[in-house]
C-alpha cells in the first residue's frame, strides 16, 4: 500500500458516530408523508376538539390553532392509524382512515399542509 493510499484511508477513531442525533428538531426538515399506505381525512364538523388525536399521534401531524384542530400535517403523517382509532366520537369518527390512492373530495378541504 502506498503513502497516498494510507493517507486516503480513515481510520476508525476519524469516523463519525453513528445514530447521533447532533441537533433538536431534525424531523421537521424530512417529509415523510409519502410513505405511508393510508391518510387520514379529518371532518372538522364531526370534531369535538378533545385533542386525543394530537396527543397520541407519534409523528406530531395533528396542526392545532388557537387549541383547536385545524387540520393535518400530511406532509408528516405516516398514516398509522392511531388518530383515527384515538377519536372518540361515534357513531362515525372525525378521522377516518382512507387508502393514500383513493380520491376524495375531502382531499385538501379539510386536511392541511403545515405552514412550515
Amino acid at each position: 500500500m502506498s503513502d497516498k493510499d494510507k493517507k486516503r484511508q480513515e481510520g476508525w477513531k476519524q469516523l463519525p458516530t453513528g445514530g447521533t442525533i447532533l441537533e433538536g428538531g431534525t424531523a421537521k426538515k424530512y417529509k415523510t408523508g409519502d410513505w405511508r399506505n393510508s391518510r387520514p381525512v379529518w371532518n372538522k364538523d364531526k370534531c369535538i376538539n378533545c385533542l386525543r388525536c394530537w396527543v397520541y399521534c407519534p409523528d406530531s401531524a395533528i396542526i392545532l390553532k388557537e387549541g383547536k384542530v385545524a387540520g393535518i400535517d400530511l406532509e408528516h403523517c405516516k398514516g398509522c392509524g392511531i388518530c383515527s382509532e384515538e377519536c372518540p366520537v361515534k357513531p362515525e369518527k372525525a378521522i377516518k382512515m382512507v387508502p393514500e390512492k383513493q380520491k376524495t373530495e375531502d382531499r385538501g378541504q379539510k386536511t392541511e399542509k403545515s405552514d412550515s
